[in-house]
């Protein structure tokens, strides 16, 4: 996660740029307490509030993800950490996210193509990073990635590959790769910040006026336009909405962020750790949904998300699953193999 700094000695440490921390920091505690209260909708106020926090949660991650994905190549290096962070996470928790459904209901169901509960992020982020050579050479890549994904809701796309979320959700990753430091700095200015306080707090409001009438599935990105009711025209007006809905708020997000160094700075690099692991605690938290299906349970759910995502941050989890999060497997690669030059024909 680097920004574009000036020249430094070979061999010194990269700055980390704490806006980049702070804001995947704070969203990850909006993803674990939004999946905590997901199971408690009957509410009203949390079907707004998650509502609200699913309309930018999930891309404020993806633009980040694409703004540190711009130097993005095929080199040896590069691809040995698309597998080693991505693929092979990926199979170990799509496992491990099956096996509660071993236990419980004796089905042991695993498909690797088609990712099951959170897994889904990270199957898309591989085929999302591996597209971006792709990205960089386009001269409208932000308007062929919107044009797809508006295509992509007008066909019932299979499971496999999360291909619904990766072509509805790639105009977020397409913006975080076009975005600059410049266009970062710019949510510097007092009157931006002003400004993003302003327009997350209408948006709250509109969610709480609105979350009845809006079906769920437009902020899930899982389902076409048929799948979810509606024809085609109406449904491209809608996730045209939903990707400037997003846009609008990830910007507001960010110009809010603190762009300094805070107490939760440091933890911003681990969200991967919350993300995967959280999982288990919500399906731990489904068993009780009777209970906890009130005013007072969703708050409860709301303020033990903050916790548990600042917990699965901190260096002792991160030690204890270092090995399922971020797998040493460099014993799995060679040097890069190159095509020799071809011997003359005997003649």
């Amino acid at each position: 996660m680097t920004v574009t700094a000036p020249a430094r000695p070979s061999g010194a440490a990269v700055a980390r740029d704490p806006l980049l921390d702070n804001a995947k920091f704070l969203a990850i505690v909006l993803v674990v307490s939004g999946h905590l209260i997901e199971d408690l909708r009957d509410v009203p106020a949390a079907h707004a509030l998650y509502f609200f926090v699913y309309l930018f949660h999930m891309p404020l991650f993806i633009v980040v993800s694409g703004y540190l994905s711009r130097n993005f190549t095929f080199s040896p290096g590069k691809a040995r950490k698309l597998i080693s962070g991505l693929a092979v996470p990926y199979v170990i928790f799509e496992v491990a996210y099956s096996l509660p459904r071993l236990f419980l209901y004796g089905k042991l169901e695993i498909s690797l193509l088609d990712p099951y509960y959170l897994t889904w992020f990270l199957m898309s982020l591989f085929l999302w990073r591996l597209s971006t050579p792709v990205w960089q050479q386009l001269r409208h890549p932000l308007v062929v990635a919107v044009g797809l994904c508006l295509l992509s809701g007008t066909s019932a796309l299979p499971d496999e590959l999360s291909m619904n979320r990766t072509f509805g959700l790639l105009p977020f990753y397409v913006l975080g790769l076009m975005l600059t430091p410049e266009h970062l700095d710019r949510l510097r200015v007092r009157r931006v910040r002003i400004a993003g306080g302003a327009v997350l707090a209408a948006a709250l409001a509109a969610a709480f006026a609105v979350h009845t009438l809006v079906p769920t599935e437009w902020i899930r990105w899982r389902h076409s336009n048929h799948q979810i009711g509606v024809d085609d025209l109406t449904g491209t007006l809608i996730r045209l909405a939903m990707l400037a809905a997003g846009a609008v708020l990830v910007a507001a997000f960010l110009a809010v962020t603190p762009r300094r160094r805070t107490w939760f700075t440091g933890l911003g690099a681990a969200t991967m750790y919350a993300y995967l692991l959280h999982g288990f605690a919500v399906k731990v938290a489904e068993r009780f949904h009777d209970v906890l299906v009130n005013p007072l349970g969703v708050t409860v759910m709301a303020v033990l998300g903050a916790v548990l995502a600042t917990l699965l941050c901190t260096s002792p989890v991160r030690r204890a699953f270092r090995w399922a999060v971020e797998p040493d497997v460099s014993w799995a690669f060679t040097r890069l193999r190159r095509p020799g030059k071809r011997e003359p024909a005997a003649t």
